[in-house]
Order: C-alpha cells, then structure tokens, then sequence
C-alpha cells in the first residue's frame, strides 16, 4: 500500500473557495453589546443556580477556562467573578437572522451550523469579487455595521482548512489557507487541534507516537485503518490537507436515542438543559457498551399541544466524548430558545452515518 492519497481518490474535484464565519463569543458579545456595564468584564449567559448551565462565556471568562455547557457551579468556582446573564435567545435569534441576511448578499451557498456560524461556498459569489478573502472582509464589515458585533473568518479550499483558518486569528481576524499553503499547514499542527478528533482519540495517537499532521501523512493508509477503523481514511486525508465535502445542509440518519416525558411542562432553558443530562448521559452509555460512534445529533422536542420538531448537526468524524455530544446537545436547544410552547418531552438521538467521499485539492484558482 502507498502513501499517495489517489488510493482513495476518483478524478479530482474542481477547486473551491470556502469561507467559515464564526461570531467571536456571540451570545455574550451581544450582551456586552447592549449593556456597557459587562464590556471587559468575565460573562457567563446562563444561569448561576445550583443546575444552571453555561450557554456562551465571553473571552474575559475565557481566560480562566469557562466553556459553554459547564455547569454553572464549576464555571463560578474556576472564575468567582464571573457575572451571569439570562439568556435572551429571542435577540440572538434576531441577530443571526441579520446575519444570515449579510451571508445572503454574497452567494446563496450557505450551510448554518449555529446560530452564529456557517460555511459559505463563493466559489462563484453574488458581489463578482475574485478574491474569497475580500469576500470575507466585506461581509465581516457589514455585520460589523450593522450587528456592531465581530465575526472571524477563515478562507481555503476546503471545509476542514477554512475551519482551522477561523481559529487562527480570534478574535475579529481572518485568515487565508491557499492550496499552496495546506498540506504544510497541517503538518504543524498537533493531532489535538483537528477538528473532528477529541481527547481520546488524541491520546490514542501519542501513544502510537503520533503527535502532529506531519506524523500522520507519515503513515500508510494500512496502518491508519488498522488502528482507527474507518476514521483511518479521514485522518490519512486530513493530514494532506485534503477534503472534498461539500457546502450542503445536514441529512438525519438513523440514530440510537433517548427521550423522557415530563411530569410538568418545562419553559426554562436551565431546566430543559437539566433535563437533557441524563439523556446524554444514556446515549452515550450506550454508545460505549455497544462500541458505537455517530456523526450526527438530533434533539427531539415534543410541546404540550403534542407537536414535535427534531433539529440535527453533523460532525466530520465520530463523535469521541461524552462532553463532545453535551456540547452538541445543549447548542441545538440553545437555537431554539426561548421556545414557542410549554415542552413537554426531550429526546436527544447520534446517528451513524458513512464517511464521505474526500478528494485531491486542486491549485490554480487564486484564493
């Protein structure tokens, strides 16, 4: 077996230019926004009660390692002067709405992730701009004009690259992979900052001795499937910095769940949050019992007039930790906050899906 990415590839994908835009700590930049008193100062949306749960934390809170879905008490203890603030998801939602608006203008090639993230394809953009990076600076400005909030951004020519390139400057900065610069950007890059494998799977890899891209394209793609399964022709992929998904919205597979019914109809995020621990808590139980891994979680809401909806997120890669599907679980109710009816039951479900086909990136097209 070799180690030329072409074993898995069919004929190469036209090069694309992706944006992924990413508010810088959106629900608690909101409220600094709307209230001066709490600018500089650590933020925690949520609530400070003894099951209270943190929402969003803003980068003051940051610093002392406060995290969205940490329980309340432990982002008090780790953080004392931590200021907490209820949730107002009904101007968040407005926000985002303003937001999706922006992204409108430039191409209709959108696909949410949050309420305050997306990838954009402007392969082929709405403003003729050549440049993915001036497409990028011209919609971090308007939402800046006209949020007053700051967005980062990452550009390359594939989803994997440009979310990377979006953590690289937070916050309020953007920053540019090319074809040219991929495969030596992954190479630097510790196995623990990929986005798709977690702290198990991490370890997992220092311990065969693996500790950054350039280690991974080191390996065969024999021994890459040997020893992580199917998720062993991601890695060997991503380690090249190759990834052909496409900008697209989110399929719903089948899925292993729970659900529970309440004895009193719920309206209170900290309270649904709550509820939802448990749940997590089985799902993944079983996920570890039966050695399954899912790609996609889906929160299920029934109301008390008996309607349900379900909303879903995929990740690239199984999901790997427990926290990992909390996070998930607890930002798909965030998006639905404040909820329009009493809820009467939570489900929380992880899909497993097939891997997607992934290509050879293609140079030419100035990014």
């Amino acid at each position: 077996m070799t180690n030329d990415p072409d074993d898995l590839a069919g004929p190469p994908p036209r090069q694309r230019k992706i944006i992924h835009v990413d508010m810088d700590a959106f629900y608690a930049s909101v409220e600094q926004r709307d209230n001066p008193d709490l600018r500089g100062k650590p933020v925690a949306v949520g609530g400070s009660r003894e099951r209270g749960v943190v929402a969003a934390a803003s980068y003051e809170a940051r610093i002392f390692g406060v995290r969205s879905a940490m329980p309340s008490v432990t982002a008090k203890r780790q953080c004392p002067d931590l200021i907490f603030v209820k949730p107002r998801f009904e101007v968040y939602k407005a926000v985002s709405q303003q937001i999706r608006k922006i992204f409108a203008e430039h191409t209709p090639i959108i696909e949410p992730l949050s309420l305050d993230e997306a990838y954009l394809d402007v392969t082929e953009n709405l403003k003729a701009i050549p440049l993915a990076r001036d497409v990028a600076l011209a919609i971090r400005a308007k939402i800046k004009e006209v949020t007053g909030l700051n967005a980062s951004a990452g550009i390359s020519y594939n989803k994997f690259l440009a979310k990377l390139a979006s953590d690289h400057r937070k916050p309020n900065g953007q920053y540019v992979i090319t074809p040219e610069m991929g495969p030596g950007f992954v190479e630097a890059l510790p196995v623990g900052k990929f986005h798709g494998i977690g702290p198990a799977t991490s370890a997992k890899m220092n311990a065969l001795g693996l500790y950054t891209g350039l280690d991974l394209r080191n390996q065969s793609l024999a021994f890459m499937q040997a020893n992580f399964g199917k998720a062993g022709a991601y890695y060997y992929r991503i380690s090249r910095g190759v990834d052909d998904r496409e900008v697209r919205a989110n399929r719903i597979r089948k899925s292993v769940g729970a659900e529970s019914t309440f004895s009193n109809d719920l309206t209170d995020f900290e309270a649904m949050a709550a509820e939802l621990q448990p749940l997590i808590n089985r799902v993944w139980h079983h996920c570890q019992d039966k050695g399954a891994r899912g790609r996609t979680v889906t929160l299920k809401i029934k109301f008390n007039d008996f309607e349900i909806i379900t909303r879903s997120r995929s990740t690239p890669l199984a999901i790997s930790s427990r926290s990992e599907l909390a996070r998930l679980s607890i930002a798909l109710l965030q998006n639905e906050m404040p909820t329009p009816k009493p809820v009467r039951l939570l489900g929380v479900s992880l899909s497993t899906l097939h891997g997607e086909a992934l290509g050879e990136p293609q140079l030419g097209l100035p990014i």
